[in-house]
C-alpha cells in the first residue's frame, strides 16, 4: 500500500492556504439530470399518488406490487424482525434506544416546555410547545442499511410527542431490477434489513412502507390515497432524495441537506496512533467525498499516524474507499499549537470534533463551531454514531456555523400566547396606534384605538 505523503502538509508552508482550501471544498451542486428526473418524479407522484409511488418502486428497486398496502410494513413485521435478531442484537439496540431516548428527555426538559407570565398590569405572555402531528424517517435499505440512523430520528420525534412516525425504507430486489410498470397482482419480496425493522420496533414507529427514493420523498411530502401526508421529513439518503428533500422543502420541513461525512481531530500526540489512524478511517470508509483531518503540533507523532494509516489500511474491508477519500480530502496539518489547530478546526466548523488530548477540557472553550465535540482519547467519534445518546444527525459542510445537531426541537413548534388585560390594552393600545400610523397601516391603528378608553 503506497504511503500518503501526498496529505500531509504545514500551516506553516507557504502554499498552506491554497492547499487547505482545496481540500475544503465540496460543491453542494446536484448534476442537472437528477434535478430534472426528480422533478418529473415529484410531480407525478402529486398528480398520481398510489399509482405512481408503485410504477417506480417496481422500475428503480424492483418490487412489484398491485398496491401500496402490499408495501406496506405492520408492526407484526417488527416485532418478528426483533425477535428474530441475535440475542447480542437485541440487546445492542435497547442499550443504544436507551441512552438515546435518556439524552432527549433530558433535552426536552430543559428547555422544550410551554411556559407562561403575568406582567404587573395582569397581560399574559407565554409560549406555547406542541409536538408535529406526523413526521417521516427515511431509512436507506437493503445491505446498506443504518438502524442507528432510524434510532436518531424516530426516538427524538417520539420523545417530543409526535403522534405518527412514518417510515419510508427501499428494499431493492438485488440483480433483477424492473424497467418499469407495476405488476398485476404480484409481489417480489425485496431484500429487508431485519435489524432496521428491529430498530423500528424498539423507537416506536407507527407505520412502515417498503419503498424509497424521490417517490418515497414525494409520498410523504404530498400524500398519497394511503400514505398520509406527513409535517417533516428527517433522514439520509442519496442524490436523488437530496435533491427531492430540498425542491419539497416550504410543502413539509425537512432536517437538513448533509454533505458527506467529516471529522477532524485536534491531538497533541498522547493518544496512541493506531487510535486516532482508525478513527480517521471511520469517516473515511463512508464514501471518497468524506473527508478526515487531523490537526497537531507534534511533528513526531503525525509519522506515527502515518504509518499506522500505511500499516492499517491493507487490514481494512473498504480500503479502497478509504484510500480514495484520504487522497482526495484527507489531511496530516502540522500546527504551531493546540491554539493554533483550534482557530483551523472554527474555520473548518466540522461535522465530528475529537479533542484526544490529555487535557481535552483546556481546549473546548477555545472551540466555538462542530456538530459533536467529543473530548479525550477514549472518546471515538463511533460510540456518538450508535449509543452515547446525543444525536448522530450533524450539520456538514461548514454549516455547524449557523445549525446544530438534530433534536425534539426538530419535532416541535412554538406558539406564542398572548392575553391582554383591560389595564394593558390602555398602554399597549397608545404604543400600537403610534407605530403603525408611522407604517401607515390605519386599520392596525385603528383595531388597537378601539380598545382604549377615550
Amino acid at each position: 500500500m503506497n504511503s500518503f505523503q501526498s496529505i500531509r502538509f504545514s500551516t506553516q508552508d507557504s502554499d498552506f492556504e491554497g492547499r487547505f482550501a482545496a481540500r475544503l471544498h465540496w460543491s453542494a451542486d446536484t448534476d442537472a439530470a437528477i434535478e430534472q428526473r426528480v422533478a418529473d418524479i415529484l410531480a407525478d407522484v402529486q398528480k398520481r399518488g398510489d399509482a405512481a409511488v408503485l410504477e417506480y418502486t417496481a422500475r428503480f428497486d424492483g418490487l412489484s406490487a398491485s398496491h401500496m398496502a402490499a408495501l406496506e410494513l405492520t408492526q407484526a413485521d417488527f416485532k418478528a424482525a426483533f425477535d428474530a435478531i441475535p440475542q447480542a442484537q437485541r440487546d445492542a439496540l435497547q442499550a443504544a434506544a436507551k441512552r438515546v431516548r435518556s439524552y432527549h428527555e433530558a433535552q426536552k426538559k430543559a428547555s422544550g416546555e410551554s411556559w407562561s407570565y403575568r406582567d404587573e398590569d395582569g397581560t399574559l405572555l407565554g409560549q406555547k410547545v406542541t409536538p408535529l402531528d406526523r413526521v417521516g424517517i427515511y431509512v436507506p435499505g437493503g445491505k446498506a442499511a443504518y438502524p442507528s440512523s432510524l434510532l436518531m430520528n424516530a426516538i427524538p420525534a417520539h420523545v417530543a410527542g409526535v403522534q405518527e412516525i412514518i417510515m419510508v425504507v427501499p428494499t431493492p430486489v438485488r440483480g433483477s431490477v424492473a424497467t418499469g410498470g407495476t405488476g398485476e397482482g404480484t409481489s417480489t419480496k425485496g431484500e429487508r434489513n431485519e435489524l432496521v425493522l428491529a430498530a423500528a420496533y424498539v423507537a416506536g414507529v407507527t407505520r412502515a412502507f417498503t419503498i424509497g427514493g424521490a417517490q418515497a420523498v414525494a409520498a410523504l411530502a404530498y400524500g398519497t390515497a394511503t400514505l398520509p401526508k406527513v409535517d417533516k421529513i428527517t433522514g439520509p439518503g442519496n442524490a436523488y432524495v437530496a435533491s427531492a428533500k430540498k425542491r419539497v422543502f416550504g410543502t413539509v420541513g425537512i432536517d437538513m441537506i448533509a454533505g458527506p461525512s467529516e471529522i477532524l481531530v485536534l491531538a497533541d500526540g498522547s493518544t496512541p496512533a493506531d487510535w486516532v489512524a482508525m478513527d480517521l478511517f471511520s469517516q473515511a470508509e463512508h464514501d471518497e467525498l468524506a473527508q478526515s483531518i487531523l490537526l497537531c503540533p507534534d511533528a513526531t507523532y503525525i509519522d506515527a499516524v502515518q504509518e499506522a494509516i500505511d500499516r492499517l489500511l491493507p487490514t481494512m474491508p473498504r480500503a479502497e474507499i478509504i484510500a480514495k477519500s484520504l487522497t482526495g480530502r484527507g489531511a496530516l496539518i502540522l500546527t504551531k499549537d493546540m491554539e493554533e489547530a483550534c482557530a483551523i478546526s472554527n474555520r473548518i466548523a466540522p461535522e465530528h470534533l475529537e479533542v484526544s488530548s490529555r487535557d481535552p477540557h483546556r481546549w473546548e472553550p477555545l472551540l466555538r463551531h462542530a456538530g459533536a465535540i467529543f473530548l479525550g482519547a477514549y472518546t471515538s467519534e463511533s460510540l456518538g454514531d450508535y449509543c452515547a445518546g446525543p444525536n448522530h444527525v450533524l450539520p456538514t459542510s461548514g454549516t455547524a456555523r449557523f445549525s446544530g445537531p438534530l433534536s425534539v426541537y426538530d419535532f416541535q413548534k412554538r406558539t406564542s400566547l398572548i392575553e391582554v388585560s383591560e389595564a394593558g390594552a390602555q398602554t399597549l393600545g397608545r404604543i400600537a396606534s403610534v407605530l403603525a400610523r408611522g407604517e401607515g397601516l390605519q386599520a392596525h391603528a385603528r383595531a388597537a384605538e378601539l380598545r382604549v378608553k377615550a
